[in-house]
């Protein structure tokens, strides 16, 4: 809000350069927050995908937190207006990547009530495989399903 109050007098006072940063500013911070949206979302993903995998199973909850999750990174990926999206597919790897780094000791502590450790789920699952499926459901589910 203090960002539009400022915005506000900059233009009221004729100071359009100073006007253009703050906008430039407050993109910045909106996409910013879209991204932590979607590594929030992403590290949903991940730990319902990793639990799957490792307990061989998948339940009701869980494949509902799946659909959710991707549905819901796609909406916020989404750039409403221009068409476009906010993170590329080489973008949302990166991402992918990163929320593994929290989903896994997660996951660690949901898998089959916590039995295994961060390296003992780790050697059980296949990282690069479980990265592939997430981003395979996440470019392959439009907003609209």
């Amino acid at each position: 809000m203090e960002e539009l109050l400022e915005l506000r007098e900059h233009i009221e006072q004729g100071r359009y350069m100073e006007a253009l940063a703050a906008i430039d500013e407050m993109e910045e911070m909106s996409r910013d927050d879209k991204i932590n949206k979607i590594e929030s979302l992403m590290e949903i993903l991940l730990i319902h995908l990793i639990k799957r995998n490792a307990e061989k199973r998948l339940t009701r909850s869980w494949e509902v937190s799946i659909h959710n999750a991707v549905h819901k990174i796609n909406l916020t990926n989404k750039r409403r207006k221009a068409g476009s999206s906010y993170l590329s597919d080489a973008e949302l790897r990166e991402a992918l990547d990163e929320a593994w780094q929290v989903a896994l000791p997660r996951a660690s502590l949901e898998t089959l009530e916590g039995c295994y450790d961060i390296d003992e789920l780790a050697g059980m699952v296949d990282k690069q495989q479980l990265l592939d499926q997430a981003l395979e459901l996440i470019s392959g589910m439009s907003p609209a399903k």
